[in-house]
């Protein structure tokens, strides 16, 4: 005996709607596909006609010497490598400027060996940045507490040489990849 079960009258009906709604479903779906994903890093939320760049030297608000010259070094350094900019040595002739002024860094254990030693570090940089445009001073991007931080290992080679020049090269590198992609990505 062959057994066929019927939805209730209310699913029928609402199944009927199913051909009309599919040309709306479609059109949701084509206008969903183009939302703009893309891979981070490879976006550009900044105007096309912003090509030479001029980085004022950062300034440094913390005790650590040289975390300015290692940040301004690798700002510039990432913008280069991204072929997106020319960098400037002058205002003048620049279409943007970026400057701005480290305000914090820090080292913080967060592994131990079973001595009791550190083996990895915790470095944290902070800093105000903002980026304008030229002439007419209008701020592009801004971002008056940018925050990075990264793990950094102790391994034997650098366990007994002082860390703090290394480490402050790192975390700078490191913190201007991540500026840089923000900038380019408008976050």
């Amino acid at each position: 005996m062959r057994r066929v079960f019927l939805a209730p009258a209310s699913c029928r009906r609402a199944l009927g709607l199913v051909p009309a709604l599919l040309p709306v479903a479609a059109a949701a779906a084509l206008a969903l596909a183009g939302c703009g994903y893309a891979l981070v890093g490879r976006g550009n939320a900044l105007p096309p006609d912003i090509r030479k760049v001029y980085i004022k030297p950062i300034e440094n608000r913390t005790g650590h010497q040289r975390v300015d010259q290692a940040v301004t070094l690798a700002i510039g350094d990432e913008m280069v490598k991204r072929q997106r900019f020319t960098l400037t040595t002058t205002r003048e002739g620049a279409d943007a400027e970026l400057s701005g002024a480290v305000v914090g860094f820090g080292a913080t254990p967060v592994t131990f060996d079973q001595a009791g030693r550190a083996t990895a570090y915790e470095l944290s940089l902070t800093a105000s940045i903002v980026f304008k445009r030229v002439g007419e001073d209008k701020v592009i991007w801004q971002n008056n507490s940018y925050n990075f931080r990264e793990n950094f290992p102790l391994t034997a080679s650098n366990a007994f040489v002082d860390l703090e020049y290394s480490a402050i090269d790192q975390a700078a590198k490191a913190f201007a990849r991540t500026l840089v992609s923000d900038l380019l990505e408008g976050f």
